[in-house]
């Protein structure tokens, strides 16, 4: 499990299912169940501070 970057640039989740790796983008956590859960509370920062500044706009 981790992030990387994907082919247009932006930052996608890596999680190991059923033991095939699956790409996740930030807005499609939840239509994947568990996945925001596992994640570690850095990444759950990041995400909450992304979410604030989108907020602003």
């Amino acid at each position: 499990m981790g992030t990387r970057k994907n082919g247009t640039g932006a930052i996608v989740y890596v999680f190991i299912v059923n033991g095939l790796e699956k790409e996740v983008r930030e807005h499609a956590l939840k239509q994947h169940p568990g996945c925001y859960e596992a994640l570690p509370a850095a990444a759950k920062a990041q995400i909450a501070a992304n979410r604030h500044w989108l907020s602003k706009a």
